[in-house]
């Protein structure tokens, strides 16, 4: 068991949405995600400004070098961005492994990776973080450049073999990621020939996405108390409730969990896996309405949906969860405010309260009114005729001299998509 350490740097020059003492406790949920570590101590440390060289002044580094000494501390959290010099100078200093937030991240997702897209996402992300940590240039390895050496001096370091080692295997993952991306294109493309919508659960880590897909799919994903327990993308097929007894089928999709100050590395990585968002027809935004900064999780959910380029016009609705972690005064306030608000809905997947007024909203925003129209394609709108057919839009067809005579019956919202075909 390693023996563990957090620190949150709170510099006073950097302004931040959230308070550092709930950004400390997130990184010691961060550190107890990740399996044979113990966190002995954590604390916030209170910064002017950053130090170029050691990320700390010399009389807080020797004090906290003195504090882990005393605590048989083997390994250093930092909640922040650590650069490469200041990572080497405090290990020195220490005599301790250090790691950063986007290291700590990369560890934990190495950690639960099952899958082989998993796998290899991980992999490109850490090869793209550890190339910019390539800091030892060993000069016995140097190679001459050729003849006496009279000339030009040394040829390639051992940095730059290392640095051209990690960019050959990351070609190599990005060729096999390729291919992934590609199946996940034809598995999309087959979900569009049957007229099924997607529901895609999104929301920041810990907030109850893969309870709330397990209480509506009967599915049973892994759902646990820890940051990033979800790493794989899983979808489930799910009837909603209709009056008339014939429920509409919808395709529910649970997605990774988002963090505030997500590594780009990883965003990059996980582009496939996060593109299925972009894919939905409807988009839930699932918000533990119990943690003390919800209203900053939420703001870092929309600024990663907003990179990630979601538009804005698919609907979404936002999702109270965790009613069952709030008292009874505050719950009546909160079921007060949901029902105020048009998109938001208070309830519990722990325990089922609110789960059947959402798929009742769920299938509401599907159940759109639809209305007829007539369209006269060319044969050279072939396009255009294949759209409305992946989407199940057409009533009837009939081919004329030059081209087809279609009765289509449609929402606004697809009626949009198709003028912007």
């Amino acid at each position: 068991m390693t023996r563990a350490y957090v620190l949150h740097p709170d510099v006073k020059s950097v302004r931040s949405r959230r308070l550092p003492e709930h950004g400390l406790a997130e990184a010691v949920s961060l550190a107890g995600a990740l399996p044979g570590l113990e966190v002995v101590g954590s604390e916030v440390v209170r910064l002017p400004k950053l130090a170029p060289g050691m990320l700390f002044g010399s009389g807080k580094v020797a004090e906290l070098g003195a504090r882990l000494a005393g605590l048989d501390v083997g390994l250093v959290l930092v909640d922040g961005p650590v650069t490469p010099v200041q990572q080497r100078n405090l290990e020195k200093e220490w005599g301790v492994k250090l790691l950063d937030r986007t290291g700590l991240i990369l560890e934990i997702f190495a950690d639960r990776a099952r899958t082989r897209e998993g796998v290899l996402q991980v992999e490109l992300a850490a090869l793209s973080y550890q190339r910019t940590r390539l800091v030892r240039a060993w000069t016995h390895l140097e190679r001459q450049r050729g003849g006496f050496g009279f000339v030009g001096g040394p040829g390639e370091t051992q940095i730059e073999a290392d640095r051209r080692a990690i960019d050959d295997q990351m070609i190599r993952l990005r060729r096999q990621l390729e291919k992934v991306v590609r199946t996940r294109e034809l598995h999309r493309a087959a979900r569009r020939k049957v007229p099924f919508p997607v529901v895609a659960l999104v929301g920041y880590t810990n907030a109850g996405k893969s309870t709330l897909f397990n209480r509506m799919t009967g599915a049973e994903v892994l759902a646990k108390d820890m940051l990033f327990a979800t790493l794989d993308p899983t979808m489930r097929g799910v009837t909603l409730p209709a009056e008339n007894g014939a429920g509409r089928k919808i395709i529910l999709s649970d997605t990774v969990g988002f963090i505030s100050d997500l590594p780009t590395q990883l965003v990059a990585a996980f582009r496939a896996t996060l593109e299925e968002v972009l894919e939905a027809d409807l988009i839930l935004h699932v918000r533990d309405i119990s943690h003390p900064e919800s209203a900053e999780q939420a703001a870092d959910v929309a600024d990663i949906l907003t990179s990630l380029g979601v538009k804005a016009e698919v609907p979404q609705l936002e999702i109270w969860n965790k009613l069952d972690l709030v008292d009874d005064t505050a719950r009546a306030a909160l079921g007060q405010r949901a029902g105020q608000g048009r998109g938001i809905l208070a309830l519990s997947a722990l325990s089922g309260e609110g789960i059947d007024a959402l798929l009742e909203e769920v299938s509401a925003v599907f159940d759109e009114e639809k209305t007829e129209a007539l369209l006269h394609l060319t044969f050279a709108e072939g396009r255009r005729r294949a759209w409305l057919h992946g989407e199940g839009l057409i009533e009837a067809e009939e081919q004329t001299d030059d081209g087809w005579t279609l009765r289509v019956r449609w929402t606004a919202r697809q009626k949009g998509e198709y003028s912007a075909l």
